[in-house]
């Protein structure tokens, strides 16, 4: 492919926001212009038009069933509608997905609407130690049900057999495209998957335990319309022009002013970059007992305190955890759902207050906490651009009249000190 086209390659729908931006970032590596729309649109957006690849992110990881369902079909409805060529199911690398949940069934709603006869699941990622090995996914070298990923508050991963979460929640066969038949000769992939479908097998796990896998994996599923998985497989693509054209796919306009971080995610990833960050920015804590005795004094408290503190130079931090045990205090007293929700609501509205104020950019941690920072924002489609860590690039949109830059993180990514170095990417 080669030159200018007139509509996108491909249509990736995510089921959440910072999974949106992860594949999005990995569209951009590999050299496709990419545009993020928040949520399904009205109509075609002129920067969809103009893009190689569009992705559509939407909050339906831990919807109701049927609902992730509805809004998937929606957004593919869409993505067709734009003349997309291809199509891309984008859920986490640490598949996030108890036995209720909403990646097999939409996987088959897809293939069903596209008139398609299988697909294969990728989930790994393996720049972010997530891996794949007979059926098991691995986080660096620890099982998924080692890690600390059976700690998640709304979608605890206790098994690491894929095959075994995706039949707990699929209505069709699960197949598996081991390692062994990745490293046979050249086509031996290809023939495997030509052999489970025509069993009858629609559903396809793919192991990866590196790199060099991600290749063997895109050539042998160039023939599928629909692929799922991490943002992985993403960065192999073959890209949309011709060698030697020039790259612009992560330009971006750039905001200039005060920045903020706001931490609603209490993955041990994250936890560790707030304690970094309480080293070195101003940093301030909402706990959960002030937001449920006094939400919104909590927040104008935290807004008036952000305010005296704002420095061009240095972000101010506002996070709802300091440890795990913070977060199991909060479900214990309010439940589960609503222990999220009043983090959410919060950092939503010190987002907005934020922004009011005159900050520029937001380094938000949290895929939950990302949609709703998102979504009380009003912003309805992002410009993906230069990569802060791996699955995490800025963002720009426009918010009452400015040009904001947003850098939206799942709880897992990023390095130790990614609260305090992710500006350095906009220099």
């Amino acid at each position: 492919m080669s030159g200018h086209r007139d509509r996108p390659v491909w249509g990736c729908i995510a089921d959440d926001f910072t999974g949106g931006t992860d594949i999005a970032a990995a569209l951009v590596a590999a050299g496709f212009r990419t545009t993020l729309s928040v949520g399904v649109p009205e109509r075609p957006l002129p920067q969809e038009q103009d893009a190689d690849a569009v992705v559509v992110a939407l909050k339906s990881r831990t919807a109701p069933r049927q609902q992730a369902v509805t809004a998937s079909l929606a957004a593919l409805r869409h993505l067709t509608d734009l003349g997309c060529e291809r199509f891309w199911f984008k859920y986490c690398s640490t598949f996030d997905s108890t036995p209720r949940g909403n990646i097999g069934p939409v996987t088959e709603a897809l293939l069903d609407a596209l008139g398609e006869q299988c697909t294969v699941l990728c989930p790994a990622y393996p720049d972010n130690g997530r891996t794949v090995y007979q059926g098991h996914l691995f986080v660096a070298d620890t099982l998924l049900s080692e890690s600390a990923m059976r700690y998640h508050p709304l979608t605890p991963m206790t098994d690491p057999d894929l095959r075994r979460v995706l039949a707990a929640q699929s209505t069709q066969p699960v197949g598996l495209l081991p390692h062994a038949v990745l490293r046979a000769p050249e086509g031996a992939a290809r023939a495997h998957l030509d052999r489970l479908a025509a069993q009858g097998t629609r559903l396809i796990i793919t192991d990866t335990t590196g790199n060099e896998d991600l290749p063997v994996i895109e050539r042998a599923t160039r023939h599928l319309r629909l692929l799922t998985g991490g943002s992985g497989l993403a960065c192999v693509l073959p890209p949309p022009r011709a060698a030697g054209a020039p790259d612009t796919a992560d330009r971006i306009e750039i905001a200039h002013g005060p920045a903020a971080v706001l931490v609603g995610s209490v993955s041990d990833a994250t936890l560790g970059q707030t304690a970094h960050a309480r080293r070195y920015l101003p940093h301030r804590k909402l706990p959960w007992a002030d937001l449920r005795a006094d939400p919104a004094g909590t927040v104008a408290r935290a807004l008036a305190w952000a305010r005296d503190h704002l420095d061009p130079s240095v972000p101010v931090l506002l996070h709802s955890a300091e440890e795990r045990a913070d977060v199991e205090q909060a479900q214990q007293a309010l439940g589960t759902t609503e222990a999220a929700a009043l983090v959410e609501r919060a950092l939503a509205d010190c987002a907005r207050g934020l922004l009011d104020t005159g900050v520029r950019r937001l380094v938000v941690a949290g895929g939950e906490t990302s949609g709703a920072v998102v979504s009380a924002l009003g912003l309805r489609s992002l410009r993906i651009g230069p990569t802060a860590a791996p699955g995490v690039p800025w963002t720009s949109a426009t918010y009452a009249g400015h040009t904001v830059n947003l850098a939206l993180k799942s709880g897992n990514f990023g390095a130790p000190d990614f609260f305090t170095t992710a500006q350095e990417a906009l220099k």
